[in-house]
């Protein structure tokens, strides 16, 4: 069985990025494809590496059933780029940010994630952090709608 590996990636990989990787993650084991994907989730700076998701995320997702409490914040590092399959940026300014860092035999892996959104026309995830309770229901939204749409795409 061949296995896909997965990178989400937002600025901090405290908030949309580890909430990806949940989501996902969840979606992929209700689908029984857990087994075939490699899933993780970094940010494309170091300001909380180490850290655990953003606590409102964590409260948010936990109230849909999303499990965030096992993650910890780290950076892309070059090696990513090879490693992994599909890297997935949460917004424009995070894609430009991987593209520059992105040796070019590997920038075809990159992509924004909302791409795959099948019931919203946003093209990106905002980022909640500094917004309120509703923008952390909004990102679960377009993250739900996103990785429902991935999981149609690889199970075809």
């Amino acid at each position: 069985m061949e296995t896909t590996s997965i990178l989400f990636v937002c600025m901090g990989n405290i908030c949309r990025s580890p909430t990806a990787e949940g989501v996902f993650r969840a979606l992929a084991a209700q689908a029984g494809m857990a087994e075939r994907l490699h899933i993780d989730s970094a940010g494309t700076h170091a300001y909380h590496v180490g850290s655990k998701p953003d606590p409102r995320s964590t409260e948010y997702a936990a109230r849909r059933g999303i499990d965030l409490s096992s993650q910890r914040a780290r950076q892309v590092v070059p090696a990513d780029f090879v490693h992994f399959d599909r890297i997935y940026a949460m917004d424009k300014d995070n894609l430009e940010r991987l593209r520059v860092a992105c040796p070019a035999e590997h920038r075809h892996k990159l992509g924004l994630f909302m791409q795959f959104a099948q019931h919203s026309d946003a093209e990106v995830v905002p980022d909640p952090y500094y917004g309120g309770a509703q923008g952390f229901d909004l990102v679960l939204d377009y993250i739900e709608d996103a990785s429902s749409g991935l999981l149609a795409e690889l199970a075809a």
